[in-house]
């Protein structure tokens, strides 16, 4: 009997088969009655009926754990064969596991409001101060999303706005000009998912990060899409943001109405949207505060100090 597996989507290769292989050598050899040919997300197993169902059966166990914890090495290969759970710390308000299964966590009495309004709701905002969470834990629930199959699409949105600094005087095109305001939303992806998954998804246009004026003209169904950094939008550009959603799509807006970098002459759209939004059934705000900042205990203390 011959047959062909398919790995899940979801699921990293690097980590799956393990350095140099070791991970799908140690399966196989735990199933001496079978020959495998393994490539990509196809591995193609014969041998009798019994020994290929009782591999696929095995192989699909395995599979599920990595694709849960993110991780993957032959203990816990052995573990899952042997009919035991792997040890995988749990933890409470655990969002997802990120990169080689480091818990991504809602460590927050406000973070974990937005993950529970997250379930709830189809746009929902995070507003609040620099190091509270916000955006960190609105990109774990998109990957999780993702991961969950949930949506098929993550789309991670920044206003170009200079910080004090010039944009026209940053070298390069206009990509390399962009690409220093997304950089943090490119961190939050890194400790989330593998390298070599990540550069697969952004290459497939499965995780697209791109400026806000990027976003006219587009409707975005199936996917959860994040704009950060609201608080330098404009009321018109906030709108045409905002009405972009499609169906089975949810919208996460995050800011701090402390930072905003407008010229004096424009109005934060993200003020206005928060008092004409407030009643709406769907939509859900919520404000962080001092005691959600997870950065270093002294940004607590300079976020006071400038207030």
């Amino acid at each position: 009997m011959e047959t062909i597996v398919s790995l899940a989507d979801n699921i990293d290769t690097a980590t799956f088969y393990g350095v140099n292989n070791q991970n799908i050598l140690c399966l196989k050899n735990q199933h001496p009655d079978v020959r495998i040919v393994a490539r990509g997300y196809q591995i193609k197993v014969s041998g009798s009926e019994t020994a290929v169902n009782k591999f696929t059966a095995n192989l699909k166990a395995v599979e599920n754990f990595c694709a849960q914890h993110n991780t993957l090495n032959e203990e816990q290969i052995l573990q899952i064969l042997h009919g035991e759970h792997p040890h995988a710390a749990e933890h409470d308000n655990l969002i997802l596991h990120g990169v080689n299964g480091k818990p991504i966590l809602a460590r927050s009495l406000n973070q974990k409001k937005l993950v529970t309004e997250y379930d709830n709701n189809d746009l929902l905002f995070a507003i609040g101060p620099a190091g509270s969470g916000k955006t960190y834990t609105a990109i774990a629930l998109a990957v999780r999303a993702l991961k969950n199959r949930e949506v098929k699409r993550i789309i991670l949105s920044r206003p170009a706005v200079e910080a004090g600094e010039k944009l026209g005087f940053l070298p390069g095109d206009m990509k390399e000009k962009i690409d220093p305001y997304l950089q943090p939303l490119y961190d939050a992806l890194q400790d989330m998912i593998p390298g070599a998954k990540l550069n697969e998804y952004m290459e497939k246009g499965t995780i697209q990060i791109a400026p806000l004026a990027f976003m006219r003209g587009r409707t975005l169904s199936d996917a959860v899409v994040i704009l950060d950094e609201a608080q330098n939008t404009t009321s018109s550009q906030l709108k045409m943001f905002l009405t972009r959603l499609g169906i089975n799509g949810k919208m996460i807006v995050t800011g701090d109405l402390t930072q905003i970098d407008l010229p004096a002459s424009q109005h934060s759209g993200l003020k206005d949207a928060i008092d004409r939004l407030a009643d709406i059934k769907g939509i859900s705000i919520v404000e962080f505060n001092q005691k959600d900042i997870v950065r270093h205990p002294l940004v607590k203390h300079i976020v006071d100090a400038y207030k």
